[in-house]
């Protein structure tokens, strides 16, 4: 009976630390290092090298820039990519990129209150905006020698965060849709 009683405890605290342990994580992308790390609280539990946007290392403005953005964002939705493999759909543009957008007259005060309006709902903003869209995590496609090398040496995105796909798949195994991703300098 106590054996019973203790492996029911035990179950228990295991589920409980399981979700205390995902509901912790957090990807942290240093640009300046092309580095995507897997953190739980000031432990990095995993690094992958990442591939980014074409367009330099400055933050992403607007559509067509092929630059990264900067900034805490969150997945939105993960789904299978035909072209990436895998894709992790982040909810670019935030509020920051939308305030941005609106001093520099890029969207119009419209646009700005329906990427406000996703934001407070939970829902992923308008892609069609200046500011471009579509931005997230994702595989590298069909794994050609070529692509492969490309991958190894240069960032090549239209401004998402690259990954060979096995990576894709690995990264997967730490995270979930909701997890929040700062992508910094």
């Amino acid at each position: 009976m106590k054996l019973g009683l203790w492996l029911i405890l035990a179950c228990y605290c295991f589920a409980t630390l399981s979700i205390a342990h995902a509901s912790r994580v957090e990807l942290v992308v240093v640009h300046s290092q092309n580095k995507l790390l897997v953190k739980q609280d000031d432990l990095t539990l995993r690094t992958f090298r990442v591939a980014l946007g074409s367009g330099g290392r400055q933050h992403k403005q607007m559509e067509g820039d092929r630059r990264t953005p900067l900034g805490t964002y969150r997945i939105m939705q993960v789904r299978p990519s035909a072209q990436w493999h895998t894709f992790l759909q982040m909810n670019y543009p935030n509020m920051d990129d939308a305030r941005i957008g609106l001093r520099n007259g890029l969207i119009t005060r419209e646009q700005y209150r329906e990427i406000l309006q996703a934001h407070v709902s939970g829902t992923l903003p308008p892609q069609n905006t200046p500011l471009g869209g579509a931005i997230g995590i994702h595989g590298i496609g069909e794994e050609t020698e070529e692509r492969l090398n490309i991958h190894d040496i240069a960032n090549w995105t239209q401004g998402c965060i690259a990954m060979r796909n096995h990576e894709v798949k690995e990264l997967l195994m730490y995270i979930s849709e909701g997890v929040n991703i700062t992508i910094v300098e």
